[in-house]
């Protein structure tokens, strides 16, 4: 593995900065030198941001005609030896739906920062939503597998930006970072540190670029230019990037690989905050900006009696299973606030057989501690 310590690309020290510009600074930081993009509400501070900040860094900057482009462009760079990156928002995100399927066959590794609004459509562009959780596991057609994380304030749209983008070098997948407006806009305190940790892609040449001897093995990843011999396409290929859409051994051993590589290494990703969970009777599973409410709201019920405990998820894909299973066989109930109609509660109920009952918002507003508060007593 290529991990290795670098300096921050800005002064160590105390910031005062928005959620998107806190996730540009991370994806320098983690080593990103291209950004491809279009711009969208509430995802465009971040492609400011960048505009200004990757030329001092010897980055590249392009605006694209659409966020087909933007994605395109992305995977294009990312074959080119760059670590790049692209955001948007759920509109711009279904634009990049097929791209995304050949970024996970080819398994490319990039960054797409999804800042939610309301929806669907064009919805309420400057309004607040977590309705794209099931979208970006299933977006890309076909059985894959892909990494997703949930920030719930600037500090961590600094840490998950960097933790995502050695995700996507460490398995080569594309990666989400799966922001809300709220987190996006708010400004607050950032801490950057003097060195952050990341990953580099193994860079071998010479060796098969699309397959390991290994059934969940990655593969190294030489960028053009760098005298390999490099076939990359959509198509079922064989180790060597080779078309072999007739062969159906070929298409089982690369589709198993393609979701075993990430699957099977879970608990590097998986990534769960409890809180005053060891005696809770009744458990709160929030995630993103509504992880806040949840965390005040389990304060609240504690000063009232109840007897309440958050499990916070900061990795949402793959899904924290076994978490949320050990949280059920110790409450009677599961309560699940979300800023869609339950995507996330509907998820759970494959891992546990507790009574899961979902606490969702759709008005474009965010949920305050007093809902799930009330929600909770009203369904004690």
């Amino acid at each position: 593995m290529e991990w290795k310590k670098v300096k921050s690309t800005l002064a160590p020290g105390w910031y005062f900065m928005q959620g998107d510009e806190a996730c540009a600074e991370g994806a320098l930081a983690a080593g990103c030198r291209f950004y491809a993009g279009y711009p969208i509400t509430p995802a465009s501070e971040i492609m400011i941001r960048m505009v200004h900040r990757l030329p001092e860094v010897g980055g590249a900057f392009i605006q694209m005609e659409d966020e087909i482009g933007s994605i395109s462009s992305v995977i294009g760079a990312a074959w080119a030896g760059a670590k790049a990156m692209t955001a948007t928002s759920g509109p711009g995100l279904s634009l990049m739906v097929e791209a995304i399927g050949y970024a996970v066959i080819t398994e490319t590794p990039c960054l797409i920062v999804d800042v939610q609004r309301a929806g669907p459509s064009t919805g309420q562009a400057t309004r607040p939503a977590q309705g794209d959780m099931m979208m970006v596991k299933w977006a890309a057609h076909g059985d894959n597998e892909i990494v997703a994380l949930s920030p719930w304030s600037a500090q961590e749209m600094y840490d998950l930006t960097v933790k995502a983008f050695n995700f996507a070098e460490r398995f080569r997948v594309p990666v989400f970072l799966l922001a809300d407006e709220a987190v996006g806009h708010l400004r607050e305190t950032l801490v950057i540190k003097e060195e952050v940790e990341i990953f580099d892609r193994v860079k071998i040449s010479g060796k098969p670029p699309f397959g390991t001897e290994e059934i969940n093995g990655v593969p190294p990843m030489p960028a053009f230019g760098e005298g390999a011999n490099l076939l990359v396409t959509g198509s079922t290929h064989d180790p060597w990037g080779f078309r072999k859409t007739q062969d159906s051994a070929v298409q089982a051993r690369l589709t198993e690989r393609l979701i075993r590589k990430v699957r099977d290494f879970k608990s590097e990703v998986i990534e769960t905050h409890p809180y005053l969970v060891d005696d809770a009777e009744i458990g709160v599973v929030a995630y993103g900006y509504t992880a806040r409410a949840a965390l005040a709201a389990v304060k609240t019920l504690r000063k009232q009696g109840i007897k309440a405990g958050l499990l916070r998820l900061v990795s949402i894909w793959p899904f924290a299973d076994e978490a949320v299973a050990a949280l059920g066989r110790h409450c009677r109930k599961i309560f699940v606030p979300e800023m869609n109609r339950g995507q996330i509660a509907g998820e759970m109920t494959k891992f546990t057989p507790t009574p899961v009952i979902p606490l969702p918002k759709t008005n474009g507003e965010v949920i305050e501690p007093g809902e799930i508060v009330e929600g909770i007593r009203r369904n004690l």
